[in-house]
Formats: structure tokens, C-alpha cells, sequence
């Protein structure tokens, strides 16, 4: 019996683990052969099920083992866990952080499900994983399977703390973070220890992959496996063509009070000496903002998150990072990062194009047609080839070095390096490994840092990479957020949201009050473009209303002056921009253009169009008693010392309802009190700036957690800049036309409304 057993135990030795339901671990050879060595794999081991076996050691289901059933139990009871969370937003044992409330088909009990199970949303430096390696495979897949559902999850002492929270907000925008995350007071040990994913479907047959040594093609192919298995298909489906993009572009949630900010994770940033121009990447805006030395602010890139070329107004990027000014060219070239692409913005014709990859749908026609379809979302997957398909292409870029002849493009874990042909934008070589990216490219890195560590210390204290700092380069990370600039040091402070400059003589530091706010227009949230109309109609996306007014008035014009008084410790940055309002009339209304509300625009009309107009001011007149109707609540303004803002816009109406909805971006900071000395409270201004930025507190973001966020800059508060929203909505009834003497003609009345809005 004991020769039996010693037999048994050497031959246990060459079989897998065997575990409760399916465990799969990376092979830790090199497959170079996977076809023959899964057919050699499958001649061994004829009649068990091999699933996956092309790319993965398997651990084949056992229902026997003890050693392991706890793994098996932990994982089986966190998903238990996770399906009876989803419809409580916080509960006694969890807490859902970046998880959008309105859309109910957010999260749904059925489908294929990840899960990123780790503590990195802690503190990645005692875990000792790498987030932005984590979340760079994580994005990966769902670029590449958009109906799978993700979900992190974080095991933690208490559900969700203020200080969890605040470091939570940083980690979301450093590394834009779209899909929900769970904290719980559970403790899954055995599956955070270290970072790990599960895969299932429907919360059932989960599959565990540990993120260490794991390669994405591993994922990926487990998913495509489950895929074939259930009969999935991963290309993603919408209501309406409309809404297509407003889909598949997924914003973190929880952040969403911080677009508010004037800057919004500003991450990158490079000059142009010789024009004296600064070019910003203001990343989570989706934006590039051109400046000057004194911060006046020149010209935008950018309208809203995307892919598409065009014009600057029009045109889109989806979180761009490092940038490079071409001189000779004109032209600056964009990493874009969540697009993983190279654009390039021709600064003389103000047009974004892209540089790589190319699709070969702007080859086939350029027409105002091909325009119209990709606008309405009508082009399908079949048109949209990339010509370097089978070539190695870009996954999650950040960094951008040019050398004489090519592109040195890094990711953001620098675990990835890609070499490109500048002149003819191939890719010619990748470089992949981390010590490898590091070795390849070190000078250029040490020269950023020898920068980097002429600034203030606490610039850095929060940005410091544990990963980088084995390798004795702790904020190699940061290469692209600094430059110089005449005689100063340029730097990002992603931590306190703004620019600063260190004088090289005097060693003085300042941040940029950046001016001419008017020329970054509306924010892309506040107005409603073609693709999100549909999306924002069927309710997947509300904004709050400041303020509902309802008239009812004879139809003909109406002058509308909205009176709005801004919170009191607060003061205008700047007088508000035209460029800053949207307006729209709808229903039996329509609005009047600013052309068309000149007064004796002679210059635009002709000498006989006049001549007409005046016979028509003459048939249509009457007594003033007719055309004046002045609401009860509306009335006129005659206080010549009245402080506060006011927005005029004229429309024409019609019997009939109609509404007229006016935004507006008002580009606030806190009043400094001049009479009485200041008592310098940041932590007071803190507060102050994360009740206006979200005055009625939803459940998930509080404003202790924005205002823990708000004190790790080290800067004043008092000149942070930051958008306060204006939403109104006038409701107009009009009634019948009013008959003339003649009882033939109509009677057009003018109406004055004057509207007060209060914003304290």
C-alpha cells in the first residue's frame, strides 16, 4: 500500500491542480507554437475537456479538493455578493462608487461580466502592483468587446471613508476610470491579496486569471472562448444610430462635479519657443489649450470626447497627453490616448487630422454624404478598416519623444515603447517590457528629470511612481507634464489642477491665471451636440435646472433679459463671453440671430429692402398700449447700480407653447475680502468651492471626499478657477393673433420679460 501511494504521488505531480469550478494561471513558457503544442496537449489528455488550453495551464473541475475549496468559496460568494449589490447604490457591508444611477441598463444581472478585484484603489505602493498596467489591459478589452460589463471591486476596513474616497477621485482621474467600482467591508482577502480577474457569465462558471505575468491575449481569448460558448455577440447594440456614440463614450461618473473645474486633469504640456506659444492637454476636458506667456488664452482643440477630424470647432480627441510642436511644419502632433492614435493639428488651417492609424473610409470619399453617415452614426464596422491592421499598433499611448527621425511613443506603465517613422508614420519597432522601455529611451528621461527635480517638493510628493522608483526613477512618470519656457520651468500640477512656472533666476514659483476664457466656448456637457441628442431625449442624461418660469403672452417678439445673481462670496472672473451661451427656442418659437437683432444693420440690407421694412413698420403699427404685454412678475430694470449678470436674447412666437432654454458657463473663484483681513482657512475654501461645484450632495460624491481632494494642492484656492452652470427653461403660452381695426390684419405686440435667477 505504501509503494501504491508513493507511485500515486509521483504521478500526481505532472497532472494540474485541481480546484472546485475553473482556475486558469499563465503558462509561464513561451509558447511559440501554440497550435502544435495544443494539439500535442490535446492527443494527452483525449476526452477531458481542454477548454482554453491554446493559451493557458488549466485547472480542470474537481469536486474532491479541500486545500482549495476556500479560493473556490471566496470566489463564488464575491459574485453572490456582487449580483445582490447592484440594485442598492450603499448598503450595511458595500458602497458603489462611479456607477451612473440614471441608466438602469448600466449594470444587468445577465451577460458576460468582469471583475478587477484588487487593492490598488487603496495603495498601490504596499500591494505592489502597477494600476495603470491593470487598467490599460482593462480598457484593451472592452475596446474590444463592448457588451462586456466591468466592475472593480475593493475590499477595504470601513465602506467607503472620506479619505477612501478622496484617493479614490485621483486614482479615477489619473487613470480615467469609466466603469463602476465596489467597495465592501467583506473581507475577500484571498482574492485582493493580489490583483486578480474573474471572469463569468451570467455570475456563474467564473474564471479566475492573476494579473501577474498575464498576458492580455489570454483574457481576450477566454472571452471570445465564453463568447463562441453562449453564443454572445460583442458587438455592441443601441436603441437608435443617434445614440451611438453617446454610448460607447463612457465618462467616469463619479468625477463628475470636477469637470466643473477651469482645468480638468491638465496632464501634458510642450511650447513653441520661437511663437512664444504654450500647448496644454487639458486631458480629461478632452482638449489642447494654446496660451501664451501671460496665459491668454489663443485657441482650443477639441469640442467634445471622440474621434473625428476636422476643423478645431469640430473636431474631437478622446483624452490627449503628450504633444510635439513641429516648427518647420506649423503643426502640432497629439498622442491621443484613449483613441490609441497620433493626430496632427495644422495650426495655419486650424484642422486635427490623424496621423495613425489610417482608415481607409477617409480614402474612399470625403463628401459631404460620407460626412452626414458618420455623423449619424450610420457607418458601419465593415467601412471603418485600418490599412495597418496586421501591423503592431497602439495600445493606450502617453508619452511622445521626438528623436531625428522618428517617434518615440511610450505608454502610460511604460511597459510598452513603439518606434515610428516620422516621415511616412509607420510603425517600424516595439519594444516591450518595462526595463526594456526604461533602457531604450533613459537619457532622454534623465533629461526631464534633472528638470523635475528643480521644483518644489511638494509638486511631486503626490505623483511619485513606486514601480519607477526601483528602478531609482520615481517620477519618470511626469516626463511630459514639464518644459521650458523662456526663463522659467513649465510644469502640470495634475493634483491642484493648473499650470505653474518657476523662475530658473530668482527660484520663485507662480501658477497661471489663465485669461480670455471665451475662446473655449461652451463645455461640450453643458450643450447638446447631433450624436448625444437622442441619448439625453430617452433619458440617458439629465441635467439640473436652476430655474422655471412660465408666461403667458400675446405671440409676436419677445425680448427676454435673464437678471442672475451669483453666489455672494464669489466674483466673475471674467465679464461672461457670448461664446459662453447656448440658446434655444423651440415649439412655436423661434429665436432671433444676432444679425437679425442689430438696429439699423444698414451695412448688411440694401436701400430697397429698407424702404420695405419701413412700410411694413408703418402697415403693422399701433397704439403703444397694444404692443407692450409686460408680465406680472416681469419687470423693467432701471437701476443703474444693479450689480448684477445679465443675459438678453430675443425670440419671435406663435400661437402656440414653446419653451426657450438658455445655458450658460459662468467662470467663478471666491471673492477675497479686501475690508477685513482674510483668516487664510483653506480648508474652509475647500468647502465652500465643493458645495458650489455640487450643491444638492448626491450620495456617492459628498462634499467632505472633493474637499479632502481640493486640500492636497498646496496652492491658494482662493484663484482656482471654476464653471458654474446656468440652466434655465422659459415656458411661453401664446394666445391667438389680435385682430386690427380693419379686422382683417393681425396685430404683432413686443413683450419684455425680465427673469431673476438666483445661483446662491
Amino acid at each position: 500500500m505504501s509503494l501504491r501511494h508513493r507511485h500515486l504521488r509521483k504521478f500526481s505531480s505532472f497532472l494540474p491542480h485541481l480546484s472546485s469550478g475553473y482556475h486558469y494561471q499563465p503558462s509561464r513558457r513561451l509558447l511559440n507554437s501554440v497550435a502544435s503544442s495544443s494539439s500535442h496537449l490535446l492527443q494527452q489528455c483525449n476526452g477531458i475537456d481542454t477548454r482554453f488550453s491554446e493559451r493557458f495551464s488549466v485547472s480542470f473541475r474537481h469536486s474532491t479538493t479541500s486545500q482549495l475549496s476556500q479560493v473556490s468559496l471566496s470566489k463564488t460568494q464575491l459574485l453572490s455578493f456582487l449580483k445582490s449589490a447592484l440594485d442598492q447604490l450603499q448598503g450595511p457591508n458595500h458602497c458603489w462608487l462611479n456607477k451612473v444611477d440614471e441608466n438602469k441598463e448600466f449594470l444587468k444581472k445577465d451577460g458576460t461580466l468582469l471583475v478587477v478585484a484588487g487593492r490598488f484603489f487603496q495603495n498601490s505602493e504596499k500591494v505592489g502592483c502597477n494600476p495603470a498596467v491593470i487598467f490599460e489591459k482593462v480598457k484593451l478589452l472592452q475596446q474590444r468587446f463592448p457588451s462586456i460589463q466591468v466592475i472593480g471591486f475593493q475590499d477595504c476596513s470601513s465602506v467607503c471613508s472620506a479619505d477612501d474616497r478622496s484617493q479614490l477621485i485621483q486614482l479615477i482621474m489619473e487613470e480615467y476610470i469609466s466603469f463602476p467600482v465596489l467597495f465592501s467591508n467583506k473581507n475577500f482577502s484571498k482574492l485582493t491579496e493580489e490583483a486578480c480577474f474573474i471572469l463569468s457569465k451570467d455570475f456563474k462558471n467564473s474564471l479566475v486569471f492573476h494579473e501577474k505575468d498575464l498576458d492580455i491575449a489570454m483574457l481576450n481569448k477566454a472571452i471570445e472562448e465564453l463568447s463562441v460558448q453562449y453564443h454572445v455577440n460583442n458587438i455592441a447594440l443601441h436603441k437608435s444610430s443617434w445614440s451611438k456614440e453617446a454610448e460607447i463614450i463612457k465618462e467616469p461618473h463619479f468625477c463628475t462635479v470636477l469637470r466643473n473645474l477651469l482645468l480638468y486633469f491638465p496632464a501634458c504640456i510642450s511650447t513653441d519657443e520661437s511663437g512664444k506659444r504654450l500647448f496644454l492637454s487639458d486631458s480629461n476636458h478632452h482638449r489642447i489649450i494654446i496660451f501664451d506667456g501671460d496665459g491668454t488664452i489663443l485657441d482650443c482643440i477639441g469640442s467634445c470626447p471622440g474621434f473625428e477630424d476636422g476643423e478645431f470647432e469640430s473636431a474631437k480627441l478622446l483624452r490627449p497627453s503628450a504633444s510635439f510642436y513641429h516648427e518647420t511644419e506649423d503643426c502640432l502632433y497629439i498622442v491621443d490616448s484613449e483613441n490609441h492614435a497620433i493626430r496632427r493639428a495644422d495650426l495655419d488651417r486650424r484642422v486635427l487630422e490623424t496621423v495613425y492609424p489610417t482608415s481607409s473610409i477617409h480614402k474612399k470619399s470625403t463628401g459631404l454624404w460620407t460626412w452626414i453617415r458618420n455623423k449619424l452614426g450610420f457607418t458601419s464596422d465593415d467601412d471603418v478598416k485600418f490599412e495597418e491592421h496586421d501591423s503592431p499598433s497602439l495600445t493606450c499611448p502617453w508619452h511622445l519623444i521626438k528623436t531625428e527621425d522618428n517617434f518615440l511613443i511610450i505608454s502610460r506603465s511604460f511597459e510598452t515603447l513603439w518606434v515610428m517613422d516620422f516621415e511616412l508614420g509607420e510603425i517600424k519597432e516595439v519594444v516591450k517590457g518595462f526595463p526594456n522601455t526604461l533602457e531604450f529611451c533613459r537619457h532622454f528621461i534623465l533629461e526631464k528629470v534633472s528638470l523635475l527635480k528643480k521644483m518644489p517638493d511638494y509638486l511631486l510628493q503626490h505623483q511619485r511612481d513606486a514601480n519607477l522608483a526601483r528602478e531609482g526613477l520615481p517620477y519618470a512618470g511626469l516626463i511630459s507634464c514639464i518644459t521650458t519656457f523662456e526663463n522659467h520651468i513649465i510644469m502640470c500640477d495634475t493634483v491642484g489642477q493648473g499650470v505653474l512656472k518657476l523662475n530658473r533666476e530668482s527660484g520663485i514659483s507662480s501658477s497661471f491665471q489663465f485669461s480670455n476664457l471665451g475662446m473655449l466656448g461652451l463645455p461640450y456637457w453643458l450643450s447638446f451636440p447631433l450624436e448625444s441628442f437622442y441619448a439625453v431625449a430617452t433619458g440617458l442624461s439629465v441635467r439640473q435646472t436652476d430655474h422655471i418660469q412660465q408666461f403667458s403672452l400675446l405671440p409676436g417678439r419677445v425680448d427676454i433679459r435673464l437678471n442672475i445673481d451669483i453666489p455672494t462670496d464669489t466674483e466673475l472672473v471674467e465679464p461672461l463671453h457670448e461664446s459662453c451661451i447656448w440658446c434655444q427656442a423651440r415649439g412655436a418659437a423661434t429665436e432671433l440671430s444676432a444679425v437679425e437683432n442689430v438696429a439699423g444693420s444698414s451695412e448688411k440690407v440694401g436701400v430697397a429692402q429698407q424702404w420695405y421694412d419701413e412700410l411694413d413698420n408703418l402697415a403693422f403699427w399701433a397704439p403703444e398700449s397694444e404692443l407692450v404685454v409686460e408680465d406680472e412678475n416681469a419687470t423693467m430694470d432701471t437701476n443703474p447700480e444693479d450689480k448684477r449678470m445679465h443675459i438678453d436674447c430675443v425670440v419671435n412666437t406663435s400661437p402656440g407653447t414653446s419653451e426657450v432654454i438658455i445655458y450658460a458657463a459662468l467662470y467663478l473663484k471666491l471673492r477675497r475680502n479686501h475690508v477685513l483681513q482674510d483668516d487664510n482657512d483653506q480648508e474652509k475654501f475647500a468647502a465652500r468651492i465643493a458645495n458650489i461645484l455640487n450643491p444638492k450632495e448626491n450620495e456617492s460624491f459628498d462634499g467632505k471626499s472633493c474637499t479632502k481632494f481640493l486640500l492636497k494642492s498646496n496652492r491658494d484656492l482662493r484663484d482656482l478657477f471654476f464653471i458654474k452652470p446656468l440652466h434655465v427653461r422659459i415656458k411661453l403660452n401664446s394666445q391667438d393673433h389680435p385682430k386690427a381695426d380693419n379686422s382683417k390684419d393681425i396685430v404683432l405686440t413686443d413683450s419684455s420679460l425680465n427673469i431673476d435667477v438666483s445661483l446662491n
